[in-house]
């Protein structure tokens, strides 16, 4: 496969996830909620609080799809091992990271206040566990990609 094909494919799947993001934000999050306070409407009061919550974890995760459609258009311009593509990957590493804190700290505030159940909160640990490993990963591709460059740049300059 060469660089523009896998380019294609990865600006594909970036998309279908775009796609699927924003479904899940726009639709699924607000049913859930709507199906929770017609459920339980003595919790009606919590509904706008965590629909702003989840909408404004989302906010990281477009940004990092985004930097990642960059890195897509580098590899199709075959510049895959690049100190841009590093330093992308590293932005990439620290929204995940970021997004993964602030849903934490957005549980827990809500636990303190009572406006989320215990289950929730251990349950939320899973999402964030996913966050930071994603997280971890893309700081390991971003090292892995810099050193690959420094690597590059040094065979580029050998005759």
């Amino acid at each position: 496969m060469n660089q523009k094909t896998l380019s294609r494919w990865l600006k594909a799947v970036l998309f279908g996830i775009g796609i699927c993001g924003i479904l899940l934000y726009a639709l699924v999050f607000p049913s859930l909620g709507e199906t929770a306070v017609s459920r339980y409407p003595e919790f009606a009061y919590c509904r706008w609080p965590w629909l702003a919550l989840i909408w404004v974890t989302a906010l990281p995760c477009f940004a990092a799809l985004l930097l990642s459609w960059k890195i897509a258009e580098n590899i199709g311009e075959d510049r895959s091992f690049s100190h841009a593509n590093a330093s992308l990957l590293k932005w990439i590493a620290l929204l995940l990271a970021s997004d993964a804190a602030l849903f934490f700290l957005g549980n827990l505030i809500f636990w303190l206040l009572g406006m989320n159940h215990p289950a929730v909160l251990l349950l939320s640990f899973l999402i964030e566990f996913f966050g930071v490993a994603v997280s971890v990963a893309a700081a390991a591709l971003s090292h892995l990609v810099r050193k690959a460059a420094v690597l590059q740049d040094e065979n580029d300059l050998t005759i």
